[in-house]
């Protein structure tokens, strides 16, 4: 070949790694008490980074998934097809327990366990984490119905993918997926229109339209709708017990930024069959609970990105070389790889934190469940709006090579949002904090019991912290000052926790930018005297 086909100075493809040889990971798992599943965690990690996998995760978002409405010859079908892959994925996360096992497991780190799993497989591919994030929410607001928690619970928990539309109970495993937002009210769900009339037998008749439905494909839905006592929670399963389809109709997919293996549908409920689940006129505490467990999924989610980004951004630098040395060598290079390694790790330990208080609190520890009400809140809102800057610097890291679309890192920029917008926005997010704040006193001296645990360890972290203090004690103007409020919040609870646990390098640069003030606006502004090889030491061991 000419001369101008050689190929130098390119970066090797990062194929058949391990995901899951990420230290604050192991760390967090360890610390969590779910070190016992270590071995199936790098078992996971392995399969995540092989090339096989990862050509699975290009080729189910190259190919969307297609709604078909009718059979060849007119009958209404409402069937969503995917790619191969996409089963292939959702095998994989059903049969590790991603989803609704951990509900059915009875061992100490059980969540702490999924959550791991989940951060690493999403790294595999994020889309079809949205059904599996489903399922596992579903369970505890489930339970609220006793009888149908009874016969539902154990194939949500099933380790068997069981794909195709067939009654329920005659299946080796079961999907679920939610549907709440209309088309008027978006995030207030109060002014929803879509009513369930009583049927007599137990059921009710459920009739409306809703504008965002998460995974249409679903063997089963909870869903928000006006009964005659208020708004409440119904299940509504997609095939009834008698074999015939429910009336819930796809009308269209929606063509979104990201996230494109997976389904999101407007449906019609057109007089579908549904069961109460909860009081009636309760369905927004009903359904809140999986709301929650979503919640976690986000920051899960987004810290899962993160560690993507970073880890290409940092294979990329370390074998591109420019003027005379390899990017990574670089000063001004390795403050932005290093300031993306600390946002990550900062993310990564908070997660798997809030899954322990998770675990925690379904044991019956009141503690736990207070802070994991307040520390969930604080840090959907923060971790979740840093993703798609950090998702954009991780891009910028591999020039010109990162935005097309052989590197992966358009996928991720493209996916980077969601999580923020995904169970409440921003600005819910901030006002779920107030929110809860007032609701639950205990959950404010809970919160500050875990940050007060680092108290004396760091100058800067014991000021910061003391400036949230002030901030609380005047409630003024508390909507107007609500996200600067909740990301001190989020940030002083990531710097304690850092302080306690990382690398000192880690924990020095943290609360040098992110509390002390002495950062920029942009990634790649830490101050001078960071050590930037000791934390980027971390990304790639």
């Amino acid at each position: 070949m000419p001369a101008t086909h050689d190929v130098t100075n390119q970066v090797p493809l990062l194929k058949g790694h391990d995901v899951a040889d990420d230290p604050a990971l192991l760390e967090g798992l360890r610390r969590e008490g779910a070190g016992w599943a270590e071995d199936e965690l790098h078992e996971l990690g392995r399969l995540a980074g092989s090339e096989r996998v990862q050509e699975w995760g290009r080729l189910v978002n190259e190919n969307r998934p297609r709604l078909r409405t009718h059979d060849a010859v007119g009958h209404r079908i409402d069937e969503v097809e995917f790619h191969p892959h996409w089963h292939d994925l959702m095998e994989v996360a059903v049969s590790h327990g991603l989803h609704a096992a951990p509900w059915r497991e009875d061992r100490p780190g059980t969540h702490v366990a999924r959550a791991a799993k989940f951060y690493v497989w999403s790294q595999a591919e994020a889309g079809h984490g949205c059904p599996i994030s489903m399922t596992y929410s579903a369970v505890p607001a489930l339970r609220h119905n006793p009888e149908l928690a009874e016969r539902y619970e154990p194939l949500l928990a099933a380790r068997e993918y069981d794909y195709g539309l067939r009654e329920p109970g005659g299946k080796r495993g079961l999907i679920a997926g939610m549907s709440m937002t209309e088309k008027q009210g978006g995030s207030d769900v109060r002014v929803n229109t879509t009513t369930a009339r009583p049927a007599g037998d137990g059921s009710h008749v459920i009739v409306g339209h809703k504008w965002f439905t998460s995974a249409p494909m679903s063997d089963m839905f909870l869903t928000l709708a006006q009964a005659p006592g208020g708004l409440s929670c119904f299940l509504l399963p997609r095939v009834l017990p008698d074999g015939t389809r429910n009336r819930i109709l796809l009308q269209r997919l929606k063509d979104k930024l990201g996230n494109h293996s997976n389904a999101s549908a407007e449906i019609e409920y057109d007089e579908a069959i549904g069961w109460l689940v909860g009081e009636e006129g309760r369905g927004v505490r009903t359904i809140i609970e999986m709301v929650n467990n979503t919640r976690l999924d986000c920051v899960l989610g987004t810290a899962s990105g993160m560690r993507y980004g970073t880890v290409r951004a940092t294979h990329h630098a370390r074998h591109r070389h420019a003027f005379g040395r390899a990017l990574a060598e670089h000063p001004a290079m390795a403050n932005v790889l290093a300031d993306l390694a600390l946002e990550a790790e900062a993310a990564t330990t908070v997660a798997l934190r809030l899954a322990g208080a998770g675990d925690r609190a379904a044991a019956g520890d009141t503690a736990e469940d207070a802070f994991r009400r307040l520390g969930l809140a604080v840090t959907k809102y923060w971790v979740c709006k840093r993703g798609p800057a950090h998702a954009a610097e991780a891009l910028e890291c591999l020039g010109g090579n990162g935005y097309v679309e052989e590197s992966g890192m358009p996928r991720l920029f493209r996916e980077s949002p969601l999580m923020s917008i995904w169970e409440g926005s921003g600005n819910v997010a901030a006002l779920d904090t107030l929110r809860a704040m007032a609701k639950r006193p205990d959950s404010v001296e809970a919160f500050f019991t875990e940050v007060d645990r680092a108290a004396g360890a760091d100058a800067r972290l014991d000021e910061a912290v003391a400036h949230v203090r002030k901030d609380l004690a005047d409630l003024s103007d508390v909507e107007f000052r609500a996200r600067r409020l909740v990301e001190r919040m989020a940030l002083v609870l990531q710097g304690s926790l850092l302080v306690r646990h990382a690398e000192p390098a880690v924990a020095d640069a943290f609360c040098a930018s992110r509390l002390g003030g002495d950062w920029g606006v942009a990634f790649g502004t830490l101050p001078a005297g960071v050590d930037t090889e000791a934390i980027v030491a971390r990304v790639l061991p």
